[in-house]
């Protein structure tokens, strides 16, 4: 058979094939839709069809579920980076929320200390810096000159002494702290039984704690006696506490003692403190009436109209006496 014989037959059998398949789908459609009633017909497309629908509703169902599951993971790692975004932010508020009621109750202890201590002008400050190499003795706060802020001027916070301004600039200053060795600070022992005298300072060999020395080793100086500032020498005003002694030693002389003291402000936590720009004599308390026994309480109003009363009564018998002098005169006449 020659080449054109064979390419008539092929074209043929695809023709043959296309009516076969067009005519199988007619007759499919009419007999779904009811117009075209051939039961045999129709029971033989759908036994033809049969297998090709199931294969085609299976890799139907297959790529529904492959879409599906695609789906899923894209808005599955959607959400997921969403909500990593949101922990994170949560987090972050969750910090700044920590940091910023961490200030709060520091400035409020401050301004508690303010609002009590009148007898003193006080300036907030913070703790921008302190010296690597004088961590315990050297920290720079965030006011100047520009604030009134000049050199030895005292530094405290609510619990009690930090320190002494030892350099001003226009927009910051440095504190020298209590902890310094080359500090001196004026202290006395609260206890009113003691009333005992010294200087603290810092003790290199514990930077944590100074020392309260020139104490005579007789003095009444006990561990737990609160040491406050004694007000000599014009830097540091008077009553501010210290700290409290934790232990007593004798010193290498053998005349005097040496008190260690637990510092009343955590330096390790020192982030907020105030600037004493002047000080005045705390105001005295006022007067409280005695309690009166029960039954015998008097009434203040009461008596002071009664004593008012009594005055008018006094003055009006001294106005007649005198009348009646003068009275008694003229008739001499």
């Amino acid at each position: 058979m020659s080449r054109y014989g064979r390419e008539r037959n092929a074209r043929r059998k695809t023709w043959a094939l296309l009516f076969v398949i067009v005519s199988l789908f007619c007759i499919v459609f009419f007999a779904a839709r009811g117009r075209f009633q051939a039961p045999v017909m129709g029971r033989a497309a759908t036994l033809m069809l049969a297998p090709f629908q199931g294969a085609i509703s299976w890799v139907g169902s297959q790529v529904n579920y492959v879409v599906t599951s695609v789906w899923d993971i894209a808005t599955v790692h959607q959400q997921n980076k969403m909500l990593r975004s949101e922990v994170e932010q949560l987090r972050v508020q969750n910090v700044e929320a920590k940091e910023f009621a961490s200030e709060n109750q520091r400035l409020r202890a401050l301004l508690g200390y303010k609002q009590q201590a009148t007898q003193f002008d006080l300036v907030a400050a913070r703790v921008i810096a302190r010296e690597s190499a004088t961590w315990s003795s050297m920290i720079t706060i965030n006011r100047g000159t520009s604030d009134g802020i000049a050199a030895d001027m005292a530094v405290v916070t609510e619990r009690g002494l930090v320190g002494r301004v030892s350099e001003a600039g226009p927009t910051s200053s440095k504190v020298q702290l209590i902890l310094d060795p080359r500090s001196s600070v004026g202290t006395l022992v609260q206890r009113a039984e003691s009333r005992v005298t010294g200087i603290v300072e810092g003790d290199p060999a514990n930077p944590t704690m100074p020392d309260m020395v020139n104490i005579p080793k007789t003095s009444d100086v006990v561990e737990g006696d609160v040491i406050v500032t004694s007000g000599f020498g014009g830097v540091y005003p008077k009553g501010i506490v210290v700290g409290i002694v934790s232990a007593i030693r004798n010193d290498p002389g053998g005349l005097l003692k040496i008190a260690a003291l637990e510092p009343a402000v955590d330096f390790q936590k020192l982030e907020d403190v105030m600037v004493i720009t002047a000080s005045r004599e705390a105001p005295p308390e006022p007067l409280k009436p005695p309690v009166q026994t029960p039954g015998t309480e008097t009434d203040p109003e009461k008596e002071a109209a009664e004593m008012q009363a009594a005055a008018q009564a006094a003055d009006e018998a001294t106005a007649s006496a005198a009348a009646d002098v003068t009275n008694a005169g003229g008739a001499s006449q």
